[in-house]
């Protein structure tokens, strides 16, 4: 499954972000896997995709960035996958 995370930057943790993740890394738990991400100009949001079996790995994920970060996680699927599914089901 595919997941849509917009990561909602606290107040001016910027810097403490960046830190961590020059010191650790993703942290991402075993079997969820990051694909591409993205930063709006001023630097406040990260919008990235991950996959992961189930929305659990997506969760442990966020727990360890939960001080820095605020999370929407929002399940999501191809749109050519979507519409072909679609298709067969009518």
């Amino acid at each position: 499954m595919l997941y849509l995370v917009i990561e909602h930057f606290r107040g001016n943790e910027v810097e403490a972000i960046g830190e961590r993740f020059a010191d650790c890394g993703r942290m991402l738990p075993d079997g969820l896997a990051y694909h591409a991400s993205w930063i709006d100009p001023v630097g406040m949001r990260c919008y990235q995709i991950m996959e992961a079996p189930h929305e659990g790995l997506v969760t442990e994920w966020c727990r360890r960035w939960e001080d820095l970060v605020e999370f929407e996680v929002i399940a999501v699927v191809a749109s050519a996958d979507f519409w072909n599914d679609l298709r067969r089901d009518t």
